[in-house]
């Protein structure tokens, strides 16, 4: 089990990771609380020494994403309705990015996965190959389909890559 000190430095370092990729995965405050701290709880526990920082924060990006797959195939959240949407957020995006982030956000998961780690999160189409499992080339290609779905929807040119 690791150190206090150890968890707080994480929190620290990830906690804004953590819950911009919880929310894009699950759409509500709840939610993504339960998440957060179900990622840490596991961090806590885990313990295997690390190789380097990169190699912890692809550790937490997984972590994170398979709990949140976890959460949303829960029995519990397939069978309520969540209280709160999504528009309390409203306030919070901008309008001329809510647009491009409703269309991200309705990808299909394979393409949506890719498009948000490379552009939200900044990472290259090999540490997303990486991070979830597949190989360079084959994030290359969900990256220009993601785009073109997204082209097709917004109806624009500016799509780059």
């Amino acid at each position: 089990m690791r150190s206090e000190g150890e968890v707080n430095r994480a929190v620290e370092v990830y906690a804004d990771l953590v819950k911009r990729i919880c929310f894009y995965y699950l759409k509500n405050r709840a939610d993504t609380e339960d998440v957060f701290q179900k990622v840490f709880l596991k961090y806590m526990l885990h313990e295997e020494v690390f190789q380097s920082g990169d190699h912890e924060k692809a550790w937490m990006l997984r972590v994170t994403i398979n709990a949140c797959k976890d959460h949303l195939k829960s029995f519990f959240r397939h069978n309520t309705v969540p209280l709160e949407t999504i528009t309390e957020l409203e306030a919070e995006i901008p309008e001329d990015h809510r647009e491009v982030l409703e269309a991200v956000l309705a990808l299909p998961v394979k393409y949506k996965d890719p498009i948000y780690l490379h552009y939200y999160e900044g990472y290259t189409a090999a540490e997303i190959g990486k991070i979830l499992g597949k190989k360079e080339n084959t994030v290359y290609s969900l990256l220009s389909r993601g785009r073109g779905i997204l082209k097709e929807k917004l109806g624009g040119e500016g799509l780059g890559k």
